[in-house]
């Protein structure tokens, strides 16, 4: 509306298309998820049960249905998440009110932590990852001779196993990991260097993880490896939560909520009870993660791994990367060095990971459930809007009737959907990188343009338009320059290289945002058409 034309539409639309498909398909992955874990079946065919959900909510209705189903999913997620943690802060201490067992709980960690530091089975896991880490940096000084040799090693396995008669699965498995080896030296070199990197950060104290009462790794006052440690950890959280609450105002599917209310009055009662009802689950958030780390530092630390609890194995079936428990040093005992959870996993394990009941976990899987669902939803209809609206009857000027027009936005709607679904079934990432990218990605395409065409009437539509295209080229270039996939298909010579100041991907926005607001301000300037005033908010 506050630049009008077709160039604002088709960027507006493609960038509101391109950040909300990324950010569907985290959620149909977590559905996903949750299916394969509640049904036990496979990962694949529990994004399809999932996906069934996800149609159902979106497809039967239009805006208003779809927020008024937020509105009751928005309790299940309440509900799905204050249970669980109050629950495990009674357990542990006689107390529901989890930030206060939370803060009680942190010196307890801090002793265990005292107590790792000082073990020497500990000493043994780092010396294992370091090893490893070594023998992948070994590989990397001659790739194709070291690929060759695990070929042919993992090729004459695989027929000695066969030529033994040996149990499926391990023929199965090798069979496995011959196809998922490098396909070229490329491949390889990328793929070691991962693992190289990875070991090394495990081949550290506490697993590679700062103490918990530690704001971020590393120390200040440390080492020259330390103090960058610390600049780069400290660098990376305030770019990530840079990109988080700037994309947060950008987010197409939020900002159409906007359209809902009846007046500006409304809109803002909307925002003021939506930070108070977003506050009630965010501020026990770091409690959860007190709460459950030390239920795994004080009850799986330590135990057998003969006597591991049997949803450790579910987890990891799901998906290996989830889940990852190795016994580095041969003991048979579990250190803390040698676990690993992902990050996806945390709230859905906790239950299990606090020894509640069962219904429990049935309660944190519908929370999750509905947490997905209701992003889902909306995400859904904007794609679909956008394609639909924005972009197929503004450029083609077909006529048609509103009913013809639901139908084809609900046959859009569908196909994309499957489309999520067939790209969340790769995993190409986990839940939070792909969700962070879709923040840095509205940041960048949407804010700058938004923010000075309101609050300064000097923008431009030409202005606009080159802020847009700006701010997202220069963000997708930082995305897919680390994605291994593009590195592979692209030379290297067009893609960025390494990271610009140390800042993770997933925070890309953080150099978008600011190339939007520079290049909107220059061009406004440029062809602005004769004197510029002011808006200040209360003149909105």
């Amino acid at each position: 509306v506050r630049f009008g034309g077709r160039w604002p539409r088709i960027i507006a639309a493609l960038s509101a298309v391109l950040c909300s498909f990324t950010y569907v398909v985290a959620q149909i992955y977590g559905v996903g998820l949750i299916a394969s874990r509640l049904t036990g079946v496979q990962f694949e065919i529990g994004i399809m049960l999932g996906l069934g959900g996800v149609l159902l909510c979106s497809f039967l209705g239009g805006m208003r249905a779809i927020t008024w189903t937020q509105v009751a999913q928005y309790m299940v997620i309440l509900l799905a998440f204050l249970i669980p943690v109050s629950w495990l802060a009674y357990k542990q201490l006689g107390n529901p009110v989890a930030l206060v067992a939370a803060g009680k709980q942190l010196g307890k960690i801090a002793q265990l932590e005292d107590g790792l530091l000082a073990s020497e089975v500990e000493r043994q896991v780092v010396a294992a990852y370091l090893q490893r880490a070594r023998d992948y940096q070994a590989r990397l000084t001659d790739v194709p001779a070291a690929l060759a040799r695990e070929r042919e090693a993992t090729r004459a396995r695989l027929q000695r196993l066969r030529a033994q008669n040996a149990d499926v699965g391990l023929i199965v498995a090798a069979s496995r990991e011959l196809a998922s080896m490098p396909r070229n030296e490329a491949a390889a070199r990328e793929r070691w260097t991962r693992e190289m990197q990875s070991n090394y950060e495990r081949a550290r104290e506490l697993g590679g993880l700062p103490r918990h009462s530690q704001a971020f790794a590393g120390d200040p006052d440390g080492t020259p490896a330390e103090r960058q440690a610390f600049e780069h950890s400290r660098r990376n959280f305030l770019a990530l939560m840079f990109c988080l609450m700037v994309g947060t105002a950008g987010l197409p599917h939020l900002l159409t909520r906007y359209y809902t209310v009846p007046s500006v009055g409304a809109a803002r009662t909307s925002v003021a009870w939506s930070l108070f009802f977003v506050a009630l689950l965010y501020l026990s958030a770091p409690a959860l993660a007190v709460l459950v780390k030390y239920e795994v530092m004080n009850n799986l630390v330590g135990s057998s791994f003969d006597q591991l609890p049997n949803w450790m194995a579910q987890w990891a079936r799901v998906d290996a990367s989830l889940l990852s428990v190795e016994d580095m040093n041969g003991d048979g005992i579990v250190q803390f060095g040698e676990i690993r959870f992902g990050a996806d996993l945390i709230m859905l394990a906790t239950p299990e990971i606090a020894g509640l009941p069962y219904v429990i976990s049935g309660l944190v899987a519908a929370g999750g459930l509905a947490a997905a669902l209701s992003t889902a939803d909306g995400l859904l209809l904007t794609i679909s809007n956008a394609l639909v609206r924005d972009l197929y009857f503004q450029e083609t000027r077909r006529r048609a009737s509103p009913e013809q027009r639901v139908i084809l936005t609900k046959f859009t709607l569908l196909s994309v959907a499957l489309s999520a679904a067939f790209v969340a079934a790769l995993k190409p990432s986990e839940i939070l990188p792909m969700v962070s990218a879709s923040f840095s990605i509205a940041a960048s395409a949407f804010v700058p343009a938004m923010v000075l065409g309101i609050f300064w009437r000097g923008t431009t539509r030409r202005g606009a338009v080159a802020g847009m295209l700006a701010g997202l080229s220069v963000t997708m270039y930082y995305l897919l320059s680390q994605v291994e996939g593009v590195r592979e298909a692209v030379p290297q010579m067009l893609l960025a290289n390494g990271l610009w100041f140390g800042i993770s991907p997933i925070s890309a926005g953080v150099f978008g945002v600011p190339t939007g607001v520079a290049v909107t301000w220059l061009v406004s300037l440029a062809t602005r058409p004769g004197r510029v005033q002011s808006v200040t908010p209360d003149g909105l």
